[in-house]
């Protein structure tokens, strides 16, 4: 079965994007093989916000489903919009996948992915940068979430890459 797989670029102070939503300290490493990353899946979920800054992105034949309660269907040709993340609503979407899920974009998104038992993995990919700010790869209040270490690699940029599987029932409300 296809995985839901969240992936993303991280300052290494936290933030997956910065005070006004920019990527531009992202570092591109030539060791990375993107065409081979993409390769890797035929569907693509993100949150509004990402769908407005990066349009259906995906590779050729890939589908694209944005998560949005303000959205209108048909307003957005070649992309599918879904009001809620929900194992009712993913179901569908991971059956009719061949390759892995890509969770792409922000924190917000991941988070209800996280909190519905829906996501099989996190990989981070960590830039050497430190932002101050911006926004966050989880907001507080959030869910804990157990999670083992499944591969790590780091590159002469200085990006390090690491792969978490997520325990299966680990997800849990943080007692304060």
């Amino acid at each position: 079965m296809p995985r839901i797989r969240y992936q993303v670029a991280m300052s290494l102070d936290g933030y997956i994007a910065g005070p006004k939503g920019e990527a531009d300290w992202i570092t591109m490493d030539p060791a990375i093989d993107f065409e081979g990353l993409f390769a890797q899946f035929d569907t693509f979920l993100m949150g509004r916000r990402t769908f407005e800054v990066a349009g259906a992105g995906g590779s050729p034949g890939a589908r694209t489903f944005v998560f949005s309660r303000t959205l209108q269907p048909g307003h957005h040709p070649g992309v599918t919009i879904v009001r809620d993340v929900t194992a009712e609503t993913v179901a569908p979407i991971r059956a009719q996948a061949v390759k892995d899920i890509w969770l792409f974009g922000g924190g917000t998104l991941f988070q209800s992915f996280l909190d519905a038992g829906l996501v099989e993995t996190v990989e981070v990919s960590v830039m050497p940068v430190l932002l101050g700010g911006g926004v966050p790869l989880v907001s507080h209040p959030a869910r804990r979430a157990m999670l083992t270490l499944a591969s790590h690699r780091a590159y002469a940029t200085g990006i390090v890459s690491l792969e978490y599987a997520v325990k299966p029932g680990q997800t849990r409300v943080k007692r304060r």
